[in-house]
């Protein structure tokens, strides 16, 4: 049972109407994982993803920093494709400008979806993670964007990264198709 109960009630909202599901294929997870885009709550990086879904940037990215018991982390558009350089993946973005903080009192509970962004709380661009576990460390520090709503089975069976930086080793899972769902 994941601990995405709590979390619902606080953010229940009639209005979400956009999310993505994601075609996972890899050594590690292979499934799909839906995500629920919380617009009232963080509007302009609901609409990125959803942009950057809808447009395919998306598709062949790699899942490229994945912590146990923190997070699994994708969305290079720029660096990290599957064939390409993974020694860049992470350190990339989409050619969109950044985007500014949305902070919210959503705790960064399993399951939530938040952007990946530098040191400057407003340069999330297209990356983005999901949460293996709590962290409650990042509840004011990062937008949240999105929470799973189908899939976590697939969520837990991402390749796993090594280290500290969680840093894949070898052949890393990728988002196969990313698609725009209502």
């Amino acid at each position: 049972m994941h601990k995405l109960a709590a979390v619902f009630a606080l953010i229940a909202s009639p209005a979400l109407a956009t999310g993505i599901q994601i075609e996972v294929e890899g050594e590690g997870a292979n499934g799909t994982i839906t995500i629920d885009l919380l617009e009232d709550v963080a509007p302009q990086h609901a609409e990125r993803i959803a942009k950057l879904a809808a447009d395919g940037a998306y598709d062949g990215v790699v899942f490229h920093r994945v912590i146990d018991g923190f997070m699994a982390q994708t969305g290079d558009v720029e660096f990290g494709k599957m064939g390409g350089d993974m020694n860049m993946a992470g350190r990339g973005g989409s050619d969109m400008p950044d985007l500014p903080a949305e902070f919210s009192d959503i705790p960064f509970e399993q399951g939530m979806v938040g952007m990946a962004r530098s040191q400057s709380p407003n340069s999330a661009n297209s990356q983005f993670f999901i949460m293996l576990d709590e962290g409650m460390f990042l509840n004011g520090q990062y937008t949240i964007v999105g929470k799973v709503t189908d899939g976590f089975d697939v969520v837990d069976q991402i390749k796993l990264g090594k280290g500290q930086n969680g840093a894949i080793i070898g052949k890393p899972d990728v988002m196969k198709k990313v698609t725009v769902i209502d």
